[in-house]
């Protein structure tokens, strides 16, 4: 309706078109957000098979199970007793729960944006990545370049630019900064804690692109740039994921007090640990790069036993619970 009222888009008169667009299943209930002007042409167009399309498709979805059902679904079995009851658990526990979470929350979207992704070119159609391995983001700033990329994109495109942008005065480009990270906030709830999730990584964005740190680039700068960025990721997603700012505040107090007796230990199960080691191993190899077409590379052997592996973990390791995906709710 925007571009429409800009002029950059012409109105789409064909009921059927729009309807298409409107109730497309795969990026229907949470993204990626595509653009009418990327996606309704590709309705418009006769579409053949693809073999090439199709298998990158059905590598997406299972992988994408994967890492729903293996890792996100597993990680909350042992996360979500912690943020229900955190005074029966011991500040260790808690701090793990903390740092557990990111991989949990990115699992859960990562894992239902490929299956959206897969599902879409099992049709011959092309929808936009949602994800580029975050966590190995140097910087606040780059983070938002590669989470959740078709709604950062979205804000981006129409409010950040209409607002000014970056050409503007400093203190008006803080403004703008601010506004667009509390109102990304206010998108995923009418509540505090969602407003100061948003206003922290805005606060962050801003001092980062400050201070411009001039530290000579290396592999070992890079490793403690991103090690920041997840640790302070990290710590942000506490009021996400907790119900209100009181209990944000409270898993904060209690991660840092000293332990209660006979306090509750979180264990993580060794399956669980492999498991997620492998998803991290496998998000390095994948930086900068997409899963699909890497996989397509290599030699039929490879290939077919990393289908079948990462299908045996899903049938043998998924989570016996049943979560529902967690943006749902937005």
């Amino acid at each position: 309706a925007i571009d429409v009222y800009k002029g950059k888009q012409e109105p789409e008169k064909h009921l059927g078109y729009f309807a298409l667009y409107v109730s497309f299943f795969p990026q229907l209930v949470a993204g990626p957000i595509e653009r009418f002007s990327t996606l309704t042409p590709q309705f418009k167009k006769a579409i053949k098979f693809n073999y090439s399309d199709f298998a990158n498709g059905v590598r997406l979805i299972i992988y994408g199970l994967f890492v729903k059902m293996v890792i996100a679904d597993n990680l909350a079995e042992l996360i979500d007793p912690v943020y229900a009851d955190p005074e029966t658990y011991s500040s260790l526990s808690i701090v793990t729960s903390i740092f557990l979470y990111p991989f949990q929350i990115y699992g859960d979207f990562y894992g239902y944006s490929m299956v959206a992704i897969g599902s879409a070119l099992l049709m011959g159609i092309k929808i936009m990545d949602n994800f580029k391995t975050p966590y190995l983001s140097k910087s606040i700033g780059e983070f938002w370049q590669r989470w959740h990329i078709s709604l950062s994109t979205w804000f981006r495109d129409y409010l950040y630019f209409p607002m000014g942008g970056n050409r503007v005065s400093k203190g008006r480009w803080f403004y703008n900064v601010f506004v667009v990270f509390v109102l990304s906030g206010i998108w995923h709830g009418a509540n505090w804690n969602f407003v100061i999730w948003g206003a922290l990584f805005g606060v962050i964005y801003w001092v980062e692109k400050s201070i411009r740190l001039q530290a000579k680039s290396s592999k070992f700068i890079d490793a403690l740039l991103m090690l920041k960025t997840f640790v302070i990721t990290s710590l942000i997603w506490v009021f996400f994921r907790s119900e209100s700012l009181i209990e944000a505040l409270n898993i904060f107090t209690l991660a840092v007090s000293p332990s209660i007796k006979n306090a509750l230990e979180l264990s993580i199960p060794i399956t669980t640990g492999v498991m997620l080691a492998f998803f991290i191993l496998s998000d390095i190899f994948l930086y900068n790069k997409r899963l699909d077409i890497e996989v397509g590379k290599m030699n039929i052997v490879l290939r077919w036993g990393i289908y079948m592996t990462v299908a045996f973990c899903v049938i043998v390791f998924a989570s016996v619970k049943s979560y529902n995906y967690i943006y749902f709710q937005f």
